[in-house]
């Protein structure tokens, strides 16, 4: 599994818009609104790293009213829930 955090800044009066259709994109777990220097934050969690940069690099560039992204790729995961026992049961 490849999970990424993409910090995202959507076109002024857009952030609600492109938090909606984001949560909608196979791929994104959740949409987070910010404060700060980014409007959204998105966790991305895929099977494997060819699906997390068709994501990145095709799916995201379709969604109006983003302005600019910055992805980063999670190297290892440290948490206390085992999340893919959480996604294969249906959680």
């Amino acid at each position: 599994m490849q999970n990424a955090v993409i910090l995202i800044n959507a076109e002024k009066g857009r952030i609600n818009s492109v938090a909606e259709r984001l949560a909608e994109l196979t791929g994104i777990s959740e949409v987070y609104s910010t404060c700060g220097r980014y409007d959204l934050v998105a966790i991305a969690r895929t099977p494997d790293f060819e699906s997390l940069a068709t994501l990145v690099t095709e799916r995201l560039n379709q969604v109006e009213g983003i302005r600019e992204t910055e992805t980063l790729n999670a190297m290892q995961v440290h948490s206390r829930h085992d999340l893919e026992t959480m996604f294969s049961v249906g959680f």
